[in-house]
Formats: C-alpha cells, structure tokens, sequence
C-alpha cells in the first residue's frame, strides 16, 4: 500500500465539483494508494479540503501557504486556529499545513515579504504545538531558515515536503524529527542531486507524495516547445504514485514491496494519525 503525503485535490485543474479528482482518486486506489494527505493553502480552502478528505476516505491538513501570505489576513490564522479547535477531534486532520517560506518568487523575497512570511510561519509553529499537531512544511530555497525557526519553535516534527535541498540540510530536518518528502521531480535524469539524496539518504527518511497536479512526473511533462506544437501537459494525480516509487525503488535497488513498506511506516511516524485511517491490520 502506498500514501501520497501531499496532493492538492481541490486545485481547479480537475475541475469545479473535482469530478476529475474523484475519478484520479479511484484510478489511484485500485493502483494500490490507500491514503492521501490534502493540504490547505488559505483560509477560503479549510473546509474544502476538510469535505473531500472525508467523501474520499482521506486526510487532510490546515494552514496557510507561503505563497497566500500576501494576500493573507491577520484573522486568517484565529480562523485557523478555531478551525483546528473545532475538528479537534476528527481523525483525518493530520497536520498543520502547508506552511512554510518560498525564497524562489521574486515578489516573496523582498525585505517587507520576507518578513511577513516568516511572522505567518512562526505564528502556525506555535498553533501547531498548541494543538499537538505535525506540520507539512514548504521548502523552497529556505531550508536553513525554515530550521533556523523550527529550533526556535519547535514542534512534533512532520514532513518537509517536495525536498530539494542538501544532504547537510536533510540531515538537519531528520534531526528535528522530520521525514523528507520525494515525488515526480527525482524521475527526471538531470536532477542528480536529488536522485543521489533519494538513493543514499536512510530508508527511514523518506516518503512520498505527488503533490498533484503540480511536480509531474517526466512522462508527463511537457517542455514549452512540445506544448507550442501541441503536446497538452499531463495531468499529476495520486495515480502516478506507484509508478514515481517505482522509479525511487530502482536508484535505491530495492523491491518495490519493501519501499512500500517502509515508507507507509515512515509516513505513520511523521503522521501519526494516519494510523487510525488505515485498513484494520495495515497499522
């Protein structure tokens, strides 16, 4: 059985009443993908997110992404935190997420952004401690300040997802208590880096995601060129999960069966209310 950790089900690329993302859904299910992992990005997605975990027989997670924040409201994090109060006791909120820092847009890395961002991640630090939740963490170009805060407000770990950084990095986040999330980007040869991490790093580190409909897989990628003759971009879904951890499954040399193994183990410990999700016997 595999667990996408991260997939955006509700983003409009399938479709107004996610008709597409249910049909995807049941596509991946009868691949093998018991569970999925639905992060919020906003406040207006709270109970989206909430309502499709549950028709869907999944997770999700609340918080306010990186790239939100600017248009991000003070409020917007009471109504978190009412929100996470309120479903306290719903066994498929799993986490505080996605939150984080993107030092890769232009526009998030001025001075004033900058600070902001960095305000709203601490704020959801503390509300995750506050409710005893993991958090999913975004990481782009920011992982040493995203440690940096981490230390200063710690929580109980979770998942720093779509990884792309250094060993010296990855190291430090699993020192927190973090598992490192890995998808579609290590199937492209060019990532080296990524693909030695995915290869070397320990089996204990790693789980996986899609985080669909973004981060496609190279069999579904479409470069500018191929899209100005016609080619359509694929589209990512929790259904092109086993055939990524195919892929992982052969840098390391293993069997798929015991990456599978071990990575539902893996995303049990960064998420541990995922258990209670599971098939009787899976747990």
């Amino acid at each position: 059985m595999w667990i996408d950790t991260h997939c955006h089900l509700d983003a409009p690329e399938f479709g107004a009443a996610h008709a597409l993302a249910h049909t995807l859904r049941q596509r991946a299910a009868g691949l093998g993908v018991g569970l999925c992992v639905i992060p919020a990005v906003e406040r207006a997605n709270f109970d989206t997110v909430r309502q499709l975990a549950h028709h869907m027989g999944d997770a999700y997670a609340l918080g306010i992404h990186p790239l939100c924040v600017p248009q991000a409201l003070e409020a917007d994090l009471q109504a978190l935190d009412a929100a996470l109060t309120a479903h306290r006791d719903d066994p498929r909120l799993v986490a505080v997420g996605e939150i984080g820092l993107d030092f890769f847009v232009p526009a998030l890395c001025e001075s004033a952004m900058r600070e902001r961002q960095t305000w709203f991640y601490r704020e959801q630090l503390k509300l995750a401690r506050k409710h005893g939740l993991p958090v999913i963490l975004h990481v782009r170009r920011s992982a040493d300040a995203l440690l940096k805060h981490l230390r200063e407000v710690p929580t109980g770990g979770g998942i720093a997802h779509a990884f792309s950084g250094s060993e010296q990095q990855a190291q430090a986040f699993l020192g927190l208590g973090f598992k490192l999330g890995f998808g579609g980007a290590l199937t492209f040869e060019p990532a080296q880096r990524l693909r030695r991490l995915a290869s070397t790093l320990p089996l204990s580190a790693l789980v996986l995601e899609t985080d669909a409909p973004d981060i496609p897989p190279h069999w579904l990628y479409a470069t500018a060129a191929e899209r100005l003759n016609g080619r359509a971009q694929g589209i990512n879904s929790p259904a092109e999960l086993p055939r990524i951890a195919a892929v992982a499954a052969g840098l390391r040399g293993l069997p798929v069966a015991d990456l599978a193994q071990a990575t539902t183990a893996n995303a049990l410990q960064a998420l541990p209310r995922l258990a209670a999700l599971l098939p009787q016997g899976l747990a």
